[in-house]
């Protein structure tokens, strides 16, 4: 349970970095001394009423200062402010900085090297009982003293010269399809314990209430209403976020504490499904929350609907979680379309059984076969929780769930739902039944299932059915031929791949993907494995597939503070080439193509995931024939 806690402590971590940006706004330069000294100075800006701890002697409490990993400090750090005494709530009293100081140090540097300086300026930042730790990257350019230099924007890839293709053609389509995922998730949701005995209760509460029908119509709408209200919010704070850096949500959805922490809330949630034990939201808040349903007529159907949501938790959280993870990566609107859908799927029944209650008569009765379908969602869930940690070692590369291992955790999981589905093992609560053909014919599907995830071991089948679940075929116990292996294929280096096609005399195709990007595996294993666009992917393109996933760190020399947008810090591969995305193709999805030539001149319009081979097909050769 500590582990638990300790991975949602770093997740909230990871977001509140973003905020100190906010709290804290340097501008940094330096001035040679003379050829062994330099003097690195930061004007820092504390936002009002916020201050920086300085001047302290308590355990716990890091005084500000400016490190290198490079370069020994020469002298103690000067500030031309004094410090103030206040009484914090934190520490007690206390030394801090407040409102505009400069920080100068001086680090034994040599001049002529032409590296530039990287540093690291830390502290803690308060106010009240709020408390940020910092950790700042400086980067100053060599022979620069102007640190918004700009080493990402291309200016010849804004304008396209030809216009076929194109990115905006798929927004609709993917909002559509989002919702329609959130919808039948809702419905899922609809068959669990915890909302399906809801329905007749609820129903019958509003027409026994309701002076007349239009009444009950009326409240049965209002309550669906809030339903849908409620679900909806809570993509709120995600188009805040949003307003603090695009590629956030990539960020989140990608990092490795983020993803091992929903494998361990799926695997805990799958134990629960399974029977070993209840999860649910404190019974005090869920009791004071139901006990204002008795309220005002929208009053008490609106804490109604609050009190649906919260009961429900235990059964709609997995479901919802799938839902957040993977529709994160689209930004804000996507995943409040996907909500949006799982909250129609669950406020419609509750609206239309309102209007015809006589059609309640027709529901089936709650029973086993509602525990039944809770142990299908729970082997389910375990399968979801195996594709987190998955999500998790393709970003870092740490080699524990390469192809052949992900497939077998999967087969073994199936096995044990087969001797599930014939009553070879229980599970509490279960009841003696009569294993009926339905679930003989349902096992004989996952059965067949298994046999062919068998196939994805060995060569001859590369599982397109699973395309972008399983890890790549690329990463593997055995060699595997294909695209990624293709010498032309250039990794995590847009400029040696444009460098490659001018030697070559052929265009690039860059390519911004991910490690845990489902649809890049798809396009890579079902499109660009057709022959034609293999074909002619190897005879006339460089490709430059560009991770913005990567965790890998960057060199403290190629680290870097971009301000093209927004001040941004460039400490990896992925932030590099997710940052290099944003500002040149004004996206942050992934699988996003653009075809270039070596004068790195963008030739046609870029084109997003594209399932359709002969439109894929057709818009690489749009891409070689504009001039």
């Amino acid at each position: 349970m500590r582990k638990i806690f300790l991975f949602i402590f770093i997740f909230f971590i990871n977001i509140l970095n973003a905020q100190v940006d906010s709290l804290i706004k340097l501008n940094s330069s330096s001035i040679p001394i003379n050829d062994s000294i330099i003097q690195i100075n930061i004007q820092v800006q504390v936002l009002k009423n916020w201050y920086v701890y300085h001047n302290n002697t308590i355990d716990g409490l890091e005084n500000i200062q400016l490190v290198s990993e490079n370069y020994k400090l020469d002298k103690p750090i000067q500030i031309n402010k004094n410090t103030i005494l206040i009484y914090d709530s934190i520490f007690g009293k206390v030394q801090v900085l407040k409102d505009n100081f400069v920080i100068s140090q001086t680090f034994l540097y040599h001049v002529k090297n032409g590296i530039g300086f990287i540093g690291y300026l830390k502290g803690n930042i308060a106010q009240n009982n709020t408390f940020y730790p910092f950790n700042i990257l400086i980067n100053i350019p060599s022979n620069s003293n102007n640190t918004n230099k700009n080493v990402l924007k291309i200016e010849s890839l804004q304008n396209p010269i030809a216009d076929c293709g194109g990115i905006n053609s798929k927004t609709e389509y993917s909002l559509f399809s989002i919702f329609f995922i959130g919808l039948l998730g809702g419905l899922l949701a609809l068959l669990t314990p915890c909302v399906f005995p809801m329905l007749p209760v609820t129903i019958s509460f509003f027409t026994k209430k309701a002076s007349s029908k239009s009444q009950a119509i009326k409240n049965g709408l209002l309550y669906g209403g809030f339903i849908l209200f409620f679900y909806v919010l809570g993509s709120l704070p995600f188009h805040l976020i949003s307003e603090i850096q695009p590629e956030i949500f990539n960020n989140i959805a990608t990092n490795e504490w983020v993803n091992i922490f929903f494998f361990i809330i799926f695997i805990i949630f799958s134990i629960s499904f399974f029977g070993y034990f209840e999860i649910s939201l404190p019974s005090s808040f869920a009791n004071k929350v139901d006990s204002k349903s008795s309220l005002g007529s929208v009053t008490g159907i609106f804490f109604m609907a609050l009190t649906l949501v919260i009961v429900s938790f235990s059964c709609t959280g997995p479901i919802i979680g799938s839902l957040l993870v993977g529709t994160i990566t689209g930004g804000a609107w996507q995943l409040t379309s996907g909500l949006a859908g799982f909250g129609v799927a669950l406020a419609l029944p509750f609206t239309l059984f309102s209007i015809f209650p006589h059609w309640l008569l027709k529901l089936p009765k709650s029973g086993s076969w509602m525990d039944f379908f809770k142990k299908i969602l729970a082997f389910i869930e375990l399968a979801l929780a195996i594709k987190f940690l998955s999500n998790a070692d393709l970003v870092k590369h740490w080699g524990l769930l390469k192809r052949e291992t992900f497939i077998i955790v999967w087969i073994i999981i199936l096995i044990f739902l087969v001797l599930y589905l014939l009553g070879k093992i229980h599970f509490p609560h279960d009841q003696k039944v009569k294993i009926q053909l339905p679930r003989k014919c349902f096992a004989l599907v996952v059965i067949i299932f298994i046999i062919y995830l068998f196939g994805g071991l060995f060569n001859y089948n590369k599982l397109s059915l699973l395309s972008g679940f399983p890890p790549p075929t690329n990463y593997s116990y055995f060699s595997q031929s294909g695209i990624n292996e293709n010498k032309r294929h250039v990794i995590n280096d847009y400029y040696k791949a444009v460098e490659l096609a001018k030697k070559e005399n052929k265009h690039v195709l860059v390519d911004f993907t991910g490690w845990a990007c489902v649809n890049c595996r798809k396009m890579e294993e079902n499109v660009w494995s057709d022959d034609r666009i293999s074909t002619l992917l190897k005879d006339s393109f460089i490709i430059a597939s560009l991770y913005v996933d990567d965790k890998t760190q960057l060199p403290d020399s190629a680290k870097f503070i971009d301000y093209t947008n927004g001040q941004s810090i460039i400490n990896t591969q992925g932030d590099k080439w997710s940052r290099f995305q944003t500002i040149n193709f004004k996206q942050v999805s992934q699988p996003l193509y653009a075809i270039i030539n070596y004068n790195q001149q963008l030739l046609n319009q870029p084109i997003a995931y594209t399932p359709n081979i002969d439109e894929f097909y057709n818009w690489l050769i749009c891409g070689l024939r504009a001039k």
